[in-house]
């Protein structure tokens, strides 16, 4: 599904306009789509206050409106600064029994107050999209009228010298009033994620035609809330040119590597992940048993011996590959007996865990093909070079993650050296590092790094964090529609990694791969927080439940 710009959504509107679905079609489609939606929640004979606007979010609150009133609800429409002269759908909404009143005749905002004090739904429909300028005034009165009074009334206040010593437990949607924006929370930069301090939070957005790029980008992705698109009859045509897109349910289902009822485990590839040091062994047992809950036929863990017992121990489904090492670290001699097995293998994973060791750098470097020379110069001396170790065989797809990316880091030009299908995985940080900037410039811009580091470098991008960013070298890019605290712990990373090497594995590209992992690990990591809550779940809990993530998208 198509992420826009605000400028991208007027083009879009103006284009489906000349092509005969009017911009009174539409915003019909839009409020009979809000409206179904709330229906939906069981809104027959609930108090629902809509807050209608001067511009065309405010029409679509109105027709909003119209439709909930014939649906049951007891509708009051809450009026700032729209003409209504010659207004349709505001003669409509009056026609259906509609309650209209005004911001102009309420100076003191008492009847809103009261408004809110029984509503069991607020719809915001005030501003739209195109917001640029502060919010002021009365507007700026009025969006703080509301949030005080919801707050007031959700706000639970123990009687008197009365402590409860147990928590009750208690579901979020029985919280009231709800809150639900139309197209997007008043105050919300749809380009950039920035919000006003005004901003009336929702819980829920419908939000018209096509996700907006400021719904991913913080901190606006706090005030949207359940994130609902609706379909306004826009033609599909009409957005082929845009290159960012939201990762879907039935996006990922079609995009499943096939399990034929007559497969081997060869059928599902073979995956070989270079991982793990003695400070950091769990890193490899994650990432290979994730690409085995993905669904890899055969996972090989190459490591060093002092690992072997704990890791075999611990994941007995893995083969192993025993690496020279010192002292539990990899060496550059590791790279011969592995470019001996490579040939065999349908994917390779390097870096989870493998530790900041100058030796175990110099082996990412061997691997990968830098030339000794170029290896020497950089290091100011001449280093020796033995027949062949840099005549190595073309490596399988690739995914280089953690520690393998600060060894990146350190090669100029490294992606020059890259010579096969290859994902990335950094999260901002060593985003930072890779392209030679500050992680929170990153984070300004997620989409806009990403974007430009995977056509600069030819690989596939996953920046990781709240809604990863998956971007290809052909300027595709995907969001993933995940933000989720759980994730924000030691060892999600090598999960993630070891999903998108077992997805490479069974034969999907680099872009598939980095798209189907990145969601199955976001589905995972909501089951956990689910289950478990935001706080104390570990990587661990993501590994059986993303199997379970790959059953519900082949059945949604």
């Amino acid at each position: 599904m198509k992420v826009v710009t605000v400028e991208q959504m007027r083009a879009l509107e103006h284009a489906a306009n000349e092509q005969g679905l009017t911009y009174e079609t539409m915003m019909e489609n839009a409020g009979r789509a809000v409206a179904n939606w709330l229906q939906g929640k069981g809104i027959e004979g609930k108090h629902v206050l809509v807050l209608v606007g001067p511009g065309n979010n405010g029409g679509d609150g109105l027709v909003a409106a119209r439709y909930l009133s014939q649906g049951g609800a007891a509708v009051t429409v809450y009026c700032w600064m729209r003409e209504t002269h010659q207004d349709q759908n505001w003669e409509l909404a009056e026609r259906a029994g509609v309650r209209m009143l005004f911001c102009e005749h309420d100076p003191r905002l008492t009847r809103l107050r009261r408004l809110v004090s029984k509503a069991d739904w607020i719809v915001d429909s005030l501003l739209g999209t195109g917001v640029s300028r502060p919010i002021e005034g009365k507007l700026k009165r009025l969006l703080g009228s509301v949030r005080r009074s919801v707050d007031k009334r959700r706000t639970r206040q123990s009687p008197v010298g009365l402590t409860t010593l147990v928590p009750e437990v208690r579901a979020v949607d029985s919280a009231s009033p709800r809150i639900l924006a139309v197209d997007v929370p008043s105050g919300l930069n749809c380009d950039t994620g920035e919000v006003d301090p005004a901003i009336l939070p929702a819980d829920a957005t419908v939000t018209l035609a096509f996700p907006k790029a400021g719904q991913f980008l913080f901190p606006g992705a706090d005030y949207v809330g359940e994130c609902i698109v609706a379909d306004i009859d826009i033609p599909t045509r009409l957005s082929r040119d845009i290159l960012v897109e939201v990762s879907t349910p039935e996006l990922i289902r079609d995009w499943l590597p096939l399990r034929p009822k007559e497969a081997h485990k060869g059928t599902f590839g073979k995956a070989m992940i270079i991982a793990g040091s003695v400070n950091y062994t769990g890193a490899a047992y994650l990432a290979a048993a994730a690409a085995l809950r993905a669904g890899a036929g055969l996972v090989t863990l190459g490591v060093s011996e002092v690992l072997h017992p704990i890791l075999a121990g611990k994941l007995p489904e893995a083969t192993y590959l025993l690496l020279p090492h010192q002292m539990g670290a990899l060496v550059p001699d590791a790279v011969q007996p592995l470019a001996r097995q490579l040939k065999d293998y349908d994917a390779l994973l390097v870096g989870p865990g493998i530790g900041r060791y100058k030796k175990t750098a110099e082996f990412v470097e061997r691997l990968l093909g830098v030339p000794a020379s170029e290896r020497a110069q950089r290091l100011g001396f001449l280093e020796p070079v033995r027949a062949g170790e840099d005549d190595q065989s073309s490596l399988p797809p690739l995914v280089i993650d953690a520690d393998g990316l600060d060894a990146l880091a350190d090669i100029p030009r490294w992606a020059e050296h890259v010579r096969t299908t290859t994902v990335v995985t950094p999260h901002p940080g060593e985003m930072a590092r890779l392209v030679g900037t500050s992680a929170a410039e990153v984070q300004a811009d997620r989409i806009g790094a990403a974007t430009r580091a995977a056509e600069e470098w030819g690989v596939v991008v996953v920046l990781k964090g709240a809604f990863t960013v998956i971007a290809s070298p052909q300027g595709l890019t995907y969001i993933n529609p995940f933000a989720n605290p759980a994730l924000a712990t030691a060892g999600t990373g090598d999960v993630l990694a070891g999903c998108i090497v077992g997805l490479l594995a069974q034969g999907l590209s680099g872009l598939k791969a980095a798209v189907v992992g990145a969601y199955l690990h976001g589905l995972a990591g909501r089951m956990v927080s689910g289950e478990l809550g935001h706080a104390g779940a570990v990587a661990g809990d993501l590994l059986p439940r993303l199997a379970l993530s790959i059953r519900r998208v082949a059945v949604s």
